[in-house]
């Protein structure tokens, strides 16, 4: 049975051409053009995952997120906005986002974060094995490999790894992490994220090029680094 995407957009142009790609991408896609017509479309089916706007007519996306979380709504939630800025990002996780995509942004990298975020909640019937070149992720074990040999991760380590082999290239400030990984410890700082951050670099072994920092914005994965 093919998995249902809701699309929560008062832009009707957007609307429609994300539902046209994640149709095709082989999902069920559902639309909305407000919070109102969402919860009414919630009431009568099953959805596995929205992709929600922040700005919407009457009650705002991240509003949205809160209600269905309060009610104990666990649907995965993508935010699709304009605000960019680090406070609207931790922002969103606080309402009960799982990822977080500003616009504009490529239909490429909506279909890579859907993906990614049902995999996550253990909804995906996709392969739940991550490869980015000698690395290996498997999402169900919980365990990593280089070169068909086991790391040694703690939780966290696997978990900011994970991130990082979901979304290949893409950067992740100190901040990011702690948003997504650490939102129940107020008090971690970002030298938090460096400290574990060296660790996987070291368990990484000979594929530690795989793991790349760039200065002043934060950390990615990169196949060629190897």
């Amino acid at each position: 049975m093919k998995q249902t995407i809701l699309i929560v957009d008062d832009e009707a142009d957007i609307r429609a051409v994300l539902a046209f790609n994640i149709g095709n991408a082989g999902y069920q896609v559902e639309e909305a053009a407000s919070s109102e017509e969402a919860m009414a479309i919630l009431l009568k089916k099953d959805v596995d995952l929205i992709l929600l706007d922040v700005m919407l007519p009457g009650i705002s996306g991240y509003k949205l997120a809160s209600k269905l979380r309060e009610d104990g709504n666990n649907i995965p939630i993508i935010f699709l906005t304009a605000l960019g800025s680090e406070r609207n990002l931790i922002a969103g996780f606080d309402a009960g986002g799982d990822d977080y995509i500003s616009k504009p942004f490529s239909i490429k990298e909506v279909l890579a974060r859907v993906e990614a975020v049902l995999r996550r909640s253990g909804t995906a019937d996709k392969a739940i094995i991550i490869t980015l070149g000698p690395l290996k992720i498997d999402t169900t074990t919980k365990i990593a490999s280089i070169n068909g040999r086991d790391m040694e991760l703690t939780h966290k380590e696997f978990e900011l790894l994970r991130v990082l082999a979901e979304n290949p290239g893409k950067c992740f400030s100190r901040s990011d992490f702690i948003a997504m990984l650490w939102k129940e410890a107020p008090y971690v700082v970002d030298r938090t994220v460096d400290v574990h951050i060296a660790r996987i670099r070291s368990k990484l072994g000979d594929a530690r090029g795989l793991l790349q920092n760039k200065s002043g914005f934060g950390y990615y994965l990169d196949e060629n680094g190897v």
